[in-house]
């Protein structure tokens, strides 16, 4: 079994910032990326940045220059900073890791946060 617990979700004004965690617990063997994506009300769940165990990192273009994304590897978890926020921010924010469970056999590893609400208001 594996849990993501995230966390540092809210409401805030335009311009503000807020930054997300995401710790991954349990039956991990090793973690290739962990990442954050969002889905606001009737759109789809899109990426907003991941991070692989090498330190790469990938930005939606939306996002570029306002929010960075960053890792511990040895506490499993994911951070990501969330500066000059605008409202089509509002969403709800998904953590995302992907990786090889422990126990053997090489088993995959893709598991979805609970989600935590962002809203930003104008």
């Amino acid at each position: 079994q594996v849990q993501l617990v995230e966390s540092g979700g809210g409401l805030v004004q335009a311009g503000e910032s807020l930054r997300l965690s995401c710790a991954a617990s349990g039956s991990i063997f090793s973690i290739n990326a962990m990442g954050w994506y969002r889905q606001a009300p009737g759109k789809q769940r899109e990426l907003v940045a991941d991070i692989t165990s090498g330190g790469s990192t990938t930005y939606a273009d939306s996002v570029k220059g306002r929010f960075t994304i960053s890792r511990d590897n040895a506490k499993n978890t994911v951070y990501l900073q969330m500066n000059s926020l605008k409202p089509e921010d509002t969403a709800v924010y998904y953590c995302n890791v992907v990786g090889v469970r422990s126990g053997g056999l090489s088993r995959p590893l893709f598991v979805w946060g609970q989600g935590t609400q962002v809203t930003v208001s104008s």
